[in-house]
């Protein structure tokens, strides 16, 4: 078990161990308990109740935060033809066909937050799954990520497009944003995830589904939320 530096100990006092915070309460205190000099990332931690070895209870899904994510979004687009001067003009940082596949495949190059590209490219992105894949930058059309309107998906990126996958502990990880957003924004971001992760409930989940919600800071101590007061919140 790592442990913890003097100054995070102090601060992982203030969180009521015992205590399940309202959102308000969460997104304030995350704020309050900032370590890192820098701007640090705020994320959320949804526990579901999904075994994720069964495809039926795979919890996987794409949401816009109304305020972004804080950093600015490297976009890359593997296109041809108009589609590729569409992705151009949408704003994309980077953009190729078998160019960008073979620069990705013998050089390594992973400069970029997201990967988009036309149907007709997944002949090509394809074979660069197990580069992608583990990297969570495997365009997808489920997410939006494989698509012919360029222009709509590059632009979602960079308005701060997050994709999300239930890992094996039946976790999900989702940024929400920097400690130096309002927290307004940061609320209303947090609140844009929970509605969709409750959407996507499985409709083989049995038993609680929403087990577990908690935030922290990149480097401060999780805390917990009230998942009763956030069901209730997004009921109908």
């Amino acid at each position: 078990m790592a442990k913890h530096g003097k100054k995070y100990r102090k601060i992982a006092e203030k969180v009521d161990r015992a205590k399940r915070y309202t959102i308000e309460e969460a997104i304030e205190l995350v704020k309050e308990l900032k370590v890192a000099k820098f701007d640090e990332s705020v994320d959320v931690a949804v526990n579901l109740g999904v075994d994720p070895r069964h495809a039926d209870q795979m919890v996987r899904g794409a949401v816009v935060l109304p305020h972004g994510t804080g950093k600015t979004v490297k976009v890359a687009v593997f296109a041809k033809g108009d589609k590729a001067r569409e992705a151009e003009a949408a704003g994309a940082d980077i953009v190729g066909a078998e160019d960008l596949a073979k620069r990705i495949e013998e050089e390594g190059f992973l400069d970029f937050d997201t990967a988009i590209a036309t149907p007709d490219m997944m002949g090509v992105v394809g074979k660069l799954g197990r580069v992608l894949g583990p990297r969570g930058l495997m365009p997808n059309p489920k997410v939006g990520t494989v698509t012919t309107d360029v222009t709509r998906a590059v632009s979602e990126a960079k308005a701060g497009k997050i994709e999300f996958r239930v890992e094996k502990a039946g976790i999900v990880h989702a940024p929400v944003g920097k400690v130096s957003m309002e927290s307004e924004k940061l609320i209303a971001n947090l609140n844009e995830i929970l509605a969709m992760v409750l959407r996507l409930k499985p409709s083989t989940a049995k038993g609680v589904y929403l087990q577990g919600v908690s935030l922290s800071s990149t480097m401060g101590p999780a805390v917990k939320v009230d998942t009763v007061a956030v069901q209730n919140a997004f009921k109908g």
